[in-house]
């Protein structure tokens, strides 16, 4: 009979502790979940410009040394402007035919006739200091260049600004939560969960220009980055009071 005692009280008991290690969603209480977003405002302190050459010729070869040549020029004139070689490069280097678009006859076989070859050849500067983007442009196409493709602004350092907006954003969601608990008949409790999603922040694009009529003595071209928002993302999750406040 003892035996048959003992083992139903730990039979009985099993329950129980079960119940202690491992509270049930009941056990612990509502949550509050809210998202807000925080800006805050960057000044761009660099650039980077994108000067392109392209040249034409009756053969491949031909447009191909013609490009090489100025490109060479361009990037020499730029370095005189005081711009380190390791922010220089190249890219988006192409070759192609060019075809008489005139209609052809419609007797005998359509086969389009080249009539010559464009090459073409992009210069990537990195600029550090923004008085000078208006100079290299104009060094560059000074040197032979004939279309200036895009302007990117972009702010080297943003943390301090990035915080800046995440303070704000984490203050908006406990706004949020706290009036909502409110409005529940009870009160926020503690802080339960907080994550954050910040997206890159976007380069400031310049008009697409071209000028192909740059000559010496004319006025530098003036260039005007503006400011940059910054936008960053905050979750939150609260626990809920039940009546009255906290």
């Amino acid at each position: 009979m003892r035996r048959l005692v003992l083992f139903s009280l730990l039979v009985a008991a099993t329950p129980v502790a079960a119940q202690q290690g491992a509270p049930s969603s009941a056990q612990l209480g509502p949550d509050i979940i809210t998202s807000a977003t925080g800006e805050a405002r960057v000044t761009p302190d660099r650039a980077h410009v994108l000067i392109g050459v392209q040249t034409r010729a009756a053969t491949a070869a031909q447009a191909g040394a013609d490009n090489a040549t100025k490109t060479r020029a361009v990037i020499d004139a730029i370095k005189a402007r005081g711009i380190p070689a390791a922010q220089i490069g190249t890219s988006e280097y192409n070759l192609y035919p060019e075809y008489d678009n005139r209609e052809q006859p419609r007797e005998g076989p359509q086969t389009p006739r080249v009539i010559g070859y464009v090459a073409n050849n992009t210069v990537r500067v990195e600029v550090r200091q923004l008085d000078q983007v208006g100079a290299v442009i104009d060094a560059g196409l000074a040197a032979g260049a004939n279309m200036v493709n895009t302007i990117q602004f972009f702010a080297s350092n943003v943390d301090a600004a990035r915080r800046t907006a995440l303070a704000e954003a984490v203050a908006r969601a406990r706004a949020d939560a706290e009036a909502l608990a409110r409005a529940a008949g009870g009160s926020l409790g503690a802080l339960l969960e907080l994550n954050t999603q910040s997206p890159p922040v976007r380069p400031v694009y310049a008009e697409r220009l071209m000028r192909m009529d740059a000559g010496v003595g004319a006025a530098q071209t003036p260039i005007e980055p503006g400011q940059q928002t910054l936008t960053v993302w905050v979750g939150g999750r609260w626990a809920f009071v039940p009546g009255g406040t906290r």
